[in-house]
């Protein structure tokens, strides 16, 4: 038998505590032993809870048991989370997660000390909630060479531009919906401002280059600038507009950001709506390989923490080779990239398509009873882009275009 402690009963820790209880016995066989509850630690109190038995307040008991082998970490944050999680490595127990902040601002160090304590930190409810991709990148895709990935990781901000597609909502109606259905927290920032993705697409590099990656280093736009008049363009032109993370390793250069993108209906994650989450890996062999599900959610989730579990109960004395190395991964200007670009413009294209001819326009998309217009430009390399958009007057909204 393995004992198991809790850390953080939320969403997601009261998740991982019922799915250990409902599928104890499916566990039980595919970890070759028993998982046993010991401990849940937080700081409130829930009488009445059938886990009231074991909750304790004390990180220590958890720290100084040598009876509990695996700590599931579902604060989220990184206080006290990171401390807590690197003394239990320490201490040498495994540790699973589900908590992108901490993976992404030291999973490089905590993974060292997993590997020199043989024991195994384990994240693949970080990224995708209930989706594997952590996994699969590490050890089914292990003889590939991962050329791109582009995800969309947030399913709140997928809902917003979803209502805002479908049933023309403006954002602040469509956030304060997410809000009241528990999609979104009371301060959004996180999500609308793409830092959630931002950590995300920032793990999934590091999986995929071997190496760190500093999430500060991935320019990320957010979605509040995003219009329901944007969204009758991409109507018009076929297309939607999602919030994509995405990274780029090609001829020894890696690039990865976080941006609005207009994709077209034959993109496979168009149809990637609601608060599903959909994430494309190209493989230099394999080609595209489509990972989609449910990105977030209580048991979805719990459901990647226990799958985690089992594979930290099968090797109890053993690191299990996965995550990256602590030699930098440098990461392209974000000028460097290129892409198409939608441009709206004041006035009416025949008074100003001479003026944008320098942006080769592909296609050129007009409104009812509207003085403005937009052009798709050719691709191009986003410093050459800027450096002809601040020429010109009268520009109304950029968003980039999926090539």
């Amino acid at each position: 038998m393995m004992n198991v402690a809790i850390m953080g009963y939320g969403t997601i820790g009261s998740g991982v505590a019922e799915v250990l209880e409902k599928n104890k016995e499916k566990i039980a066989k595919a970890a070759g032993q028993e998982i046993a509850l010991k401990y849940v630690l937080d700081l409130r109190e829930f009488p009445g809870n059938p886990i009231e038995s074991k909750l304790i307040h004390d990180f220590s008991i958890i720290e100084q048991d040598p009876d509990v082998q695996i700590v599931v970490e579902t604060m989220g944050g990184l206080k006290p989370a990171y401390a807590f999680v690197k003394a239990c490595l320490l201490a040498g127990k495994h540790v699973v997660t589900s908590n992108k902040a901490l993976v992404a601002a030291h999973g490089t160090e905590l993974l060292e000390i997993a590997r020199e304590k043989q024991r195994n930190f384990l994240f693949e409810a970080s990224v995708g909630g209930g989706i594997p991709i952590i996994r699969p990148l590490s050890r089914c895709l292990m003889g590939e060479q991962i050329e791109a990935i582009t995800g969309i990781l947030n399913g709140t901000t997928n809902f917003i531009l979803t209502k805002m597609d479908k049933e023309g909502w403006a954002f602040d109606a469509a956030l304060k919906e997410a809000q009241r259905l528990g999609y979104a927290e009371r301060n959004p920032e996180a999500d609308v401002e793409g830092h959630d993705t931002c950590r995300k697409i920032a793990i999934l590099t590091a999986m995929a280059t071997g190496k760190e990656v500093n999430y500060e280093d991935i320019y990320t736009e957010g979605i509040t600038r995003i219009s329901a008049t944007d969204f009758k363009y991409a109507d018009k032109m076929g297309m939607s507009i999602k919030l994509a993370g995405a990274s780029r390793m090609e001829n020894g250069r890696v690039s990865a950001y976080v941006v609005p993108l207009m994709m077209n209906k034959e993109h496979p994650l168009y149809t990637v709506s609601d608060v599903f989450n959909g994430i494309l890996v190209k493989g230099n062999m394999l080609g595209d390989s489509m990972f989609y599900g449910s990105g977030a959610g209580k048991l979805p989730t719990a459901s990647a923490v226990a799958a985690d579990i089992i594979d930290a109960a099968k090797h109890p004395d053993r690191n299990v080779a996965m995550g990256w190395s602590a030699e930098k991964q440098e990461i392209s200007p974000m000028g460097a990239n290129m892409f198409r670009y939608f441009i709206r413009v004041t006035g009416q294209p025949e008074e100003r398509i001479t003026e944008l001819m320098a942006f080769g326009p592909r296609e050129v998309v007009t409104l009812d009873k509207m003085d403005e217009f937009a052009i798709v430009s050719k691709p191009m390399h986003e410093y050459d882009f800027e450096e002809e958009v601040r020429r010109l007057d009268g520009v109304l909204k950029t968003i980039r275009v999926e090539l």
